[in-house]
């Protein structure tokens, strides 16, 4: 009888480890979901300060070229 005990809280503890312990996978759909929403809120977290960004860029350049404009006049 006891060992009998014993064996069955053995097993039940072994069933307990194996089945709390497995890891939730998930399909390559609900990855490919996960990352579209982490990229979405990132860029909308930062689409003012890259559009900053890209505004300065432009103005850098045309300001560029406008000195070399100046310069081939010379």
């Amino acid at each position: 009888m006891k060992n009998t005990i014993i064996s069955l809280i053995f097993f039940f503890i072994l069933s307990t480890v194996f089945v709390g312990c497995r890891n939730e996978k998930k399909t390559a759909d609900e990855k490919i979901e996960s990352a579209i929403e982490e990229v979405q809120t990132e860029v909308e977290e930062n689409s003012e300060e890259v559009s900053d960004d890209v505004q300065d860029a432009l103005e850098d350049v045309q300001d560029e070229i406008d000195e070399v404009k100046e310069e081939s006049k010379k």
